[in-house]
């Protein structure tokens, strides 16, 4: 019988598509098939595609297209319309494509199908509109999850979450290629040691995923009869796994070859030309995904050692102190930048901390890094006092501007740097700070605040700067945080909103109840770092996706208090209290601004808010008058105790004069001269107490009284002084 009689029994017509001439060639049941007279006829391929449904049509370049690159059979299933746009009947077209000349030529047959079987892919997943935008809406999904995976671990786990339309595969494996031998890079959806077997096979092997690395073509096994026909050698190995279908495609970047992707379907699949459409581009997607996962954690590896032989590891035995530290590198590049911490031991016992940032996020911001932390230890181990080191470290910085960067026609580098030097025994911190941010506390009691800091310019801008000094004292049960800028503002916060935003963590912290200092503090750390970075981005999208836009370092010290060693129960009744000591110097007049807002941060749960604008009007006046009326600095300590609701404010400011202040009676348009008034009307109590090297000022307000109170009696007495009005 010839082939042509044969076609036509089987109902099986012939048909060669010319894309270049746009003429299309049909045998009789070919034409009876579209619904044309019965004979054979030559016609254009306007003529045909008005026989095919339109959505139907629009698959067939695609189809085209990935038998090409697969070096397959183009097949699909075209509805078969009448005049009127009625569905006739459903097509199975099969062609083998011919690129001649940048077009195609199809060369195949068209068979009628019945209706699909129920079970199967292609019953679950007829050809629609809808079924379209389904996987469109899958691929977008899926090329932006692995798009954000980091690493090979989060580009397997995001694969073996893909849910694919209308089919889902329940076993995935990822081969790749070592030398002349395939290796399992990862797996899912079998036990453990189901890879062995697979892990260590030639290239030459009979088995899929070695076929499709040597041919770069993907391979489709719908049945597990086809399997074991074309694969007989390593059909065992894959038969216990009891799947039904498999396709193996090749993962290809950049033109090569690096391995192959295994799907197993514990349900029949047809794997028609939608589905394989999906399989081929999702193959795509995870080998460029791969590739970048392999480049960054190369690059990683380097970053992490260079940065281990950079950062020091913090020191756990400092008596009654913990300390904690934590690097973040940067997500560009090689993962390194000039974010950097130290901890020195200094010859007179003391604990120096230091906290930096160069400016930049590249090699040459790692190796000046590595320059100036270096520098800053030569320095300080050499017993010199914090502004010293820092003044000698800016000129180092300052040198090396001159002599390499400007040398070589670069930008000249600077670095922010803070500067501490702990007294364990005392809690004494002096603090030299040179453009970095300042410091902040939390208190016995959770309250948290930035403690502003004398400062400098930034290291390398001028080698004559000067970086005084400032004197903290860190009391029992507080904890110091010092960070550089990324901790801050990742997130496109600025650094009042960007404290705002540690703070919430800070305070929230709480020691756990069989937990020490050190343990605790490590916690705090975490969960600081966890505030900015919040979650890996595999899976999850948000404000808090996995930023790395800066570098972060940070440090934890914190001093152990009375509460240390009692259980939570004594340690919740101890109810600590909250302190703080603050110092405005003679040529700081700007600071009387940080003392009033840190009179606000010292009373931010007070219950009556007139009273605490009472505080701050009232150290604003009398700072101001120890900077008007003497020579020398203020110093302000404010303390709030006793139970909530109840609680006390003592504020006392010292100065080194023994002038003391007397009522005076200003006219209504002098400027000064109210200062005892505003005290008898706003305070509690108060009064001046004579002091050897001076007097202290001194007032309190009380959380259960009215804002006005009657004095608590008469002023001690003196020359004429008086307190002058607020400061601008």
């Amino acid at each position: 019988m010839r082939t042509k009689d044969l076609l036509a029994v089987l109902a099986t017509g012939l048909w060669r598509w010319d894309n270049a001439s746009g003429r299309v060639t049909l045998d009789a049941e070919a034409a009876r098939l579209l619904g044309l007279p019965a004979e054979p006829v030559d016609v254009t391929e306007a003529a045909v595609r008005s026989r095919f449904h339109p959505v139907d049509f629009a698959e067939i370049n695609g189809v085209v297209q990935l038998a090409v690159s697969e070096g397959t059979l183009a097949e699909a299933r075209l509805r078969i319309v009448d005049e009127r746009g009625e569905v006739l009947r459903t097509v199975r077209s099969r062609s083998r494509p011919q690129i001649v000349d940048g077009d195609f030529e199809l060369v195949g047959t068209l068979q009628e199908v019945p209706e699909p079987q129920p079970g199967t892919s292609a019953a679950r997943t007829p050809v629609t509109g809808d079924w379209r935008r389904s996987r469109e809406a899958f691929l977008l999904d899926a090329g932006r999850a692995l798009a954000e995976a980091r690493s090979t671990a989060e580009v397997l786990r995001v694969a073996a979450g893909l849910s694919m339309p209308g089919f889902v595969p329940d076993a995935l494996a990822v081969f790749g290629i070592q030398g002349d031998r395939l290796s399992v890079i990862g797996h899912h959806g079998q036990l453990p040691d189901d890879e062995l077997p697979f892990s260590e096979m030639m290239l030459e092997t009979d088995y899929p995923a070695a076929e499709v690395v040597r041919t770069g073509r993907a391979i489709y096994l719908p049945t597990p009869e086809d399997y074991q026909r074309r694969y007989p050698t390593t059909w065992p190995l894959a038969a216990h796994f009891d799947h039904r279908s498999w396709a193996y495609l090749p993962l290809v970047n950049a033109g090569r070859t690096i391995g192959a992707w295994k799907a197993g379907f514990a349900q029949p699949v047809a794997f028609t030309p939608d589905e394989r459409s999906v399989l081929t581009t999702v193959a795509r997607m995870l080998a460029q995904a791969l590739a970048r996962a392999g480049v960054q954690e190369s690059q990683h590896e380097l970053a992490v050692g260079l940065q281990r032989s950079m950062m020091p590891t913090v020191q756990p035995d400092i008596p009654g102190m913990a300390v904690a530290a934590r690097y973040v590198p940067t997500g560009g590049g090689l993962e390194v930048g000039g974010d950097w911490y130290d901890m020195i031991p200094l010859p007179s016992g003391r604990i120096a901390l230091v906290i930096g940032d160069v400016q930049g996020h590249d090699v040459r911001a790692a190796g000046l890094m590595g320059q100036l932390r270096i520098a800053l230890r030569a320095y300080a181990s050499e017993g010199h006092h914090p502004d010293a080191v820092l003044s000698r470290a800016s000129r180092f910085l300052a040198g090396i501007n001159e002599t390499e960067f400007r040398g070589h026609g670069e930008d000249q580098r600077f670095a922010t740097c803070l500067y501490v030097e702990v007294d364990p025994a005392t809690g004494l911190l002096d603090v030299a700070r040179a453009g970095h941010p300042d410091p902040a506390i939390r208190m016995a009691d959770g309250t948290v605040m930035l403690r502003p800091t004398s400062g400098g310019l930034p290291l390398g801008i001028d080698p004559e700067g000067d970086y005084p000094t400032t004197r903290i004292v860190l009391e029992p049960g507080e904890t110091m945080l010092v960070c550089t800028d990324g901790l801050i503002e990742t997130g496109g916060h600025d650094l009042e909103t960007g404290w705002g935003r540690l703070r919430d963590v800070f305070e929230a912290h709480r020691a756990g109840t069989d937990e020490g200092v050190a343990e605790g503090l490590e916690r705090l750390a975490d969960g600081l770092v966890q505030a900015v970075h919040g979650p890996s981005s595999h899976h999850t999208t948000g404000p808090l996706v996995d930023r790395r836009e800066d570098d972060i370092a940070l440090l934890l010290l914190s001093r152990e208090g009375a509460s240390c060693g009692l259980d939570a129960g004594d340690r919740l009744a101890q109810r600590p209290g909250r302190r703080t000591v603050f110092s405005v110097a003679q040529a700081e007049p700007e600071r009387i601004a940080a003392a009033r807002r840190q009179m606000r941060d010292v009373l931010h749960d007070w219950r009556d808010p007139d009273q605490v604008d009472s505080a701050v009007l009232l150290v604003s006046e009398i700072v101001t008058n120890v900077l008007t009326h003497t020579d020398g600095d203020a110093l302000l300590v404010a303390e709030v105790s006793g139970e909530r609701g109840t609680r006390r404010l003592r504020v006392d400011v010292a100065d080194g004069s023994d002038e003391l202040p007397h009522r005076r009676r200003p006219g209504e348009l002098a400027s000064s001269g109210r200062g005892l008034v505003l005290l008898e009307l706003l305070a509690g109590a108060w009064g001046v107490d004579p002091r050897g090297d001076g007097k202290s000022t001194w007032f309190e307000l009380y959380e259960d009284a009215g804002t006005l109170a009657e004095p608590s009696g008469p002023v001690s007495s003196g020359s004429e002084a008086s307190v002058s009005e607020p400061a601008a």
